[in-house]
C-alpha cells in the first residue's frame, strides 16, 4: 500500500467514523491475481482497533460496476446465513475502486488446510458444511442484487475461448462433449457465487469462517457452483474430489439438507467438466495479459503454461486418459557443460543456480516470496523446454502427419468442424501425446496426481 493510498483511506474512515483514525500494520497479501489486497488495522477515536482487509482494482484495469455488485451481494449473503466478512466501506480511493471489509481470522491457503495437523479434526466436516453454505447462497433472491449478469454459460465459454484464436485439440474435444451431453434446463436460475472453491474460503479449526471473492457472482444454474468446487485444480494434489476435503456424496448430502433436493451425478459431472474447461480458458485469458504486453507479470506468464494441466484434467474427466508418471528431465541433473567457446558453467547450470536462489534464498514480504516461487517455476519450465522441445517437436509432427494434419491448429479445427471423428482412437492418441509432452515441460509431477 502506498503512503498516499494509506493516507486517503485514513481520511475517508475519519470522515465516516466521525473522528481521527490511525491506520497501522498494513501489508500487502500474496493472494489474488486480479486485485491488490492489503491487510491493515484501523484504530478509531475511542481506542477500538478494527482489523481490516482492503481490496483494490489494479490501476490499469478498474471495474467499479463489479465492485459495486460485490458490495451489494455481501450484504444480502449475510442475511441469507452465509458466512461473509462484514463490509466496512466501498468507494474510490486515489481513483481506485475498493472494498474495505473486516479481517476474518483463519486460513485460506489450500495446502495448509489440506495437510496441517491443526485442521485434521475439521477436515472431515467441511464437505457437508460447504454443501449447506452453497444451498444458502442459492436462496439469495436474484432481485436483491442489482444488475447481476446472466448468459448462456457454454456459449459464453466458447466465445471467450475462441477470441484468442488459439485452437486447442483438447479444448475442442471438451466443448464438443459439453454440447453433446448438456443436461436439460430444469432448475430455476439463482444467484451463483461463480468462484466457490478451496482458496476462496476462510477456514479455522471450527469450520468455514467466511466465503470470499464474490466478484464473479452472476445469475445461473446452482449446480455450476457445485461442479466448480469439484474441479481437480482446487484439490491441490489431494485425492478427495470436493476441494480435496471429501467425496461428492457428502457435498450433495449437505446441499440437500438446506435445498431440499440434490442434483444428479450426471448433472454434477457435466458442470465439473465445464469448470475444468473454464479454468483452462481463464488461465489462457490471464496469460494474455502478459502476451499482449499489458502487464509483464511472471505470475501471468506462468499461468499460460498451466493451461496444459487443465487440458490433461479435461482428458481425465472425459475418461480418455488415466493418471500416470511423467519423468522429470531435471531430476538429479547436475550438468555444468557449456557450449563452446563459452566458459563453464553452461546455460542450464546458470538457470539452475537462479532457480535455487529463487526457491531458497529470497526474503521479503509474502507477495515477493510468492512471486519468487512462481519465477523459480518459470526457470524450471524454461530449462525443461530447452532440453526436451526439439525431440518433442519431431515426435509430435510425426503423430500429426499420420492423421494427414500439419499442426495442432489444424487438428483442433478438424475436431471442431467434424472433419475427424472426435472419439477415434488415433485422434485421441495424438491429443494425449501432445498434452503429455506439454506436461513433461510445464509440470511433470501433475500427471501422477490421483483423480476421482
Amino acid at each position: 500500500m502506498s503512503e498516499a493510498l494509506r493516507e486517503e483511506l485514513r481520511a475517508r474512515l475519519a470522515e465516516s467514523w466521525g473522528g481521527p483514525v490511525a491506520v497501522e500494520g498494513w501489508r500487502r497479501l500474496s493472494g489474488g491475481a486480479s486485485r491488490d489486497t492489503f491487510s491493515l488495522d484501523a484504530t478509531a477515536a475511542d481506542g477500538i482497533t478494527y482489523p481490516l482487509i482492503l481490496r483494490c482494482d489494479p490501476p490499469a484495469k478498474p471495474s467499479p460496476e463489479v465492485m459495486a455488485r460485490e458490495a451489494a451481494v455481501l450484504a444480502v449473503a449475510a442475511e441469507a446465513g452465509v458466512p461473509v466478512p462484514r463490509l466496512v466501506d466501498h468507494g474510490v480511493v486515489l481513483g481506485r475502486t475498493h472494498l474495505l471489509m473486516e479481517r476474518v481470522e483463519g486460513e485460506t491457503i489450500p495446502r495448509r488446510l489440506l495437510r496441517d495437523e491443526r485442521f485434521a479434526a475439521v477436515r472431515p466436516k467441511l464437505t457437508r458444511e460447504l454443501g449447506r453454505i452453497l444451498a444458502r447462497i442459492h436462496t439469495i433472491p436474484v432481485a436483491s442484487v442489482p444488475d447481476l449478469p446472466a448468459s448462456d454459460p457454454l456459449h459464453q465459454l466458447t466465445d471467450l475461448y475462441r477470441q484468442f484464436e488459439d485452437p486447442r485439440p483438447t479444448l475442442e474435444l471438451g466443448l464438443r462433449w459439453l454440447a453433446d451431453h448438456r443436461p436439460p434446463t430444469a432448475r430455476p436460475s439463482c444467484v451463483v457465487h461463480g468462484d466457490f472453491r478451496n482458496g476462496n474460503l476462510m477456514i479455522d479449526e471450527t469450520g468455514v469462517r467466511a466465503v470470499l471473492d464474490w466478484e464473479l457472482t452472476h445469475v445461473g444454474d446452482p449446480v455450476e457452483d457445485l461442479g466448480w468446487l469439484c474441479v481437480k485444480a482446487w484439490r491441490f494434489g489431494a485425492a478427495e474430489p470436493v476441494g480435496g476435503f471429501g467425496p461428492r456424496e457428502e457435498l450433495l448430502a449437505g446441499y440437500a439438507e438446506i435445498a431440499g433436493s440434490r442434483p444428479g451425478e450426471d448433472e454434477l459431472h457435466w458442470w465439473e467438466v465445464y469448470g475444468t474447461l473454464r479454468w483452462a480458458v481463464l488461465c489462457r485469458m490471464q496469460a494474455e495479459r502478459f502476451l499482449s504486453g499489458a502487464e509483464q507479470s511472471v505470475e501471468y506468464a506462468v499461468l499460460g503454461r498451466k493451461v496444459c494441466e487443465q487440458e490433461y484434467d479435461v482428458l481425465l474427466a472425459l475418461g480418455v486418459t488415466e493418471p500416470g508418471p511423467v519423468p522429470d528431465v531435471l531430476a538429479g541433473r547436475e550438468d555444468t557443460t557449456a557450449a563452446p567457446p563459452h566458459d563453464r558453467p553452461g546455460a542450464d547450470a546458470l538457470l539452475r543456480s537462479v532457480q535455487t536462489f529463487l526457491t531458497g534464498e529470497t526474503a521479503g514480504d509474502p507477495r515477493l516470496r510468492f512471486l519468487s516461487k512462481v519465477a523459480a517455476n518459470a526457470v524450471a519450465i524454461a530449462r525443461r523446454e530447452a532440453l526436451l522441445a526439439p525431440a518433442q517437436a519431431e515426435t509430435h509432427a510425426r503423430r500429426l502427419a499420420a492423421l494427414g494434419l500439419a499442426d495442432d491448429r489444424a487438428l483442433a479445427e478438424a475436431i471442431r468442424d467434424g472433419a475427424v471423428p472426435a472419439h477415434d482412437a488415433a485422434v485421441l492418441e495424438v491429443v494425449r501425446g501432445g498434452v503429455t509432452d506439454k506436461l513433461a515441460v510445464a509440470n511433470p509431477a501433475y500427471a501422477a496426481q490421483v483423480a476421482r
